[in-house]
């Protein structure tokens, strides 16, 4: 296992919209134990392949022993509720940078194991919230994007002050 670079913002990564992953082997098994080895190191609680350069839709989310380490090939959101919830939000790419996002509360996703089976679940709350961001990077939408535009602004001034 190994804990890969990360890419930082504003790194043109973070944008870019990650590839399906069609081939279900023991290159995808070690990729997915190395996102969990990096989020670890960063730290954090989510990590997508394309914070470490790999552009392929791999998600690695661990919030504690309660869920494990759950590992999201091909995720994609199904439905979304109406419900909103305000989390503070930030990520292993842009470390110390944290403001407050609102998502749905609750959502319905389908996605693929590190075998290739097809699955679908629901999630509230925290897990939805993480799942949520972490589909968005992989669609190429870093989470500043989900902030007003004075907002992020602010945030990448101060951030910037942070790592000068």
């Amino acid at each position: 296992m190994t804990v890969h670079p990360l890419l930082m913002f504003p790194h043109p990564g973070l944008k870019t919209a990650c590839a399906p992953v069609s081939s279900f082997d023991e290159n995808l098994r070690l990729l997915a134990r190395d996102l969990h080895e990096t989020m670890r190191a960063a730290p954090g609680v989510g990590i997508a392949a394309a914070h470490i350069g790999i552009f392929s839709r791999v998600t690695v989310i661990e919030l504690g022993p309660e869920t494990g380490v759950l590992t999201y090939i091909n995720p994609e959101i199904t439905w979304s509720s109406k419900e909103t919830l305000q989390h503070v939000e930030g990520s292993v790419s842009m470390p110390g940078a944290t403001d407050t996002v609102t998502r749905p509360k609750s959502i319905r996703f389908r996605y693929q194991d590190l075998h290739g089976v097809s699955h679908e679940a629901e999630a509230d709350g925290f897990l939805a919230i993480c799942i949520q961001h972490e589909i968005d990077q992989l669609d190429g939408i870093f989470w500043l994007q989900r902030l007003s535009k004075l907002k992020r602004d602010r945030l990448i001034k101060k951030w910037e002050k942070t790592k000068a």
